[in-house]
């Protein structure tokens, strides 16, 4: 077991939550995903602005790339609401707010909020204080992976119904994890039922990035390393398509920075785009 009391939220997620709040006070309307509760959750330092990982300019291709995936998730999981799927699992959810922001839409499914028992345990004692609680909808999944404990087995100890199809959300992980885990994880949901969806985010190769967007794509990279949780992955999409057709999946496809872009930041005034890079796997059982 873990030490209930060693509990603390991950740098990196916090550092997403951030971002999403600069982008509802640093860009323009219309905004991609209107987020402040993160902001909340994390209660950062008065001048958290100031750290240079949060300053506005140097910042913005990572901050749209983050608001731009939160929200194709997140119209992912009503669209498939829409279509009956009434169970959401998020892996690695860090500090997400879909639950605590889209209440209207989380309490008609049953949403699955996968991550490290040390984080979780915060996350829970975070939501109280705040008032906002853990409504039966909304289960926190701690699954210590150093140890070896099976997200899985513990999906199911939490009440996940394995002959009902789900949406399962995999973002900003896949270049922490070797690609035998990666295609562990994707044989894993490919044995979901039939009508689940699996959107996971996946890096490029940096050659593969547009030139302009590699050096903050290489400063991303020696940070993550620096900070013990290299970049062990990255994928030409062919590849990726590949990995989870021999997964099992029944249909797959690639959605693109360029496709979000189109998406999601068409017509802005304020310059805000998604760099190449960080790109999506889209696969149905």
């Amino acid at each position: 077991m873990y030490d209930k009391q060693n509990t603390e939220p991950d740098h990196t997620a916090v550092r997403v939550a951030l971002w999403r709040a600069l982008h509802v006070q640093v860009d323009s309307s219309p905004y991609v995903l209107e987020d402040e509760v993160g902001l909340r959750l994390a209660n950062p330092e008065s001048e958290w602005r100031q750290r240079p990982d949060m300053d506005p300019e140097g910042t913005s291709g990572f901050r749209a790339s983050i608001v731009a995936r939160a929200r194709f998730i997140e119209d992912l999981v009503t669209e498939k609401l829409g279509e009956g799927v009434t169970q959401y699992v998020i892996l690695g959810a860090g500090l997400d707010t879909f639950a605590q922001r889209r209440p209207e839409i989380a309490s008609r499914m049953r949403v699955f909020e996968v991550d490290q028992p040390g984080t979780q345990a915060w996350k829970r004692q975070r939501l109280n204080e705040l008032g906002f609680g853990i409504p039966d909808w909304l289960r926190l999944v701690p699954v210590d992976f150093e140890a070896g404990w099976s997200w899985w087995e513990q999906l199911k100890t939490a009440g996940f119904d394995a002959s009902r199809p789900a949406v399962v959300a995999s973002t900003g992980v896949t270049q922490y994890l070797t690609k035998d885990a990666i295609a562990a994880t994707l044989r894993q949901v490919a044995t979901l039922a039939p009508g689940s969806t699996l959107a996971m985010t996946f890096l490029l190769p940096l050659e593969l990035t547009e030139p302009e967007n590699r050096p903050g794509v290489d400063a991303a990279e020696k940070g993550a390393r620096a900070s013990g949780t290299p970049f062990i992955s990255f994928f030409r999409p062919p590849e990726m398509l590949a990995l989870a057709r021999e997964a099992g999946f029944r249909e797959v496809r690639y959605v693109s920075s360029a496709d979000l872009n189109q998406r999601y930041f068409t017509g802005r005034t304020d310059g805000l785009l998604l760099p190449s890079g960080e790109e999506f796997l889209v696969a149905l059982t």
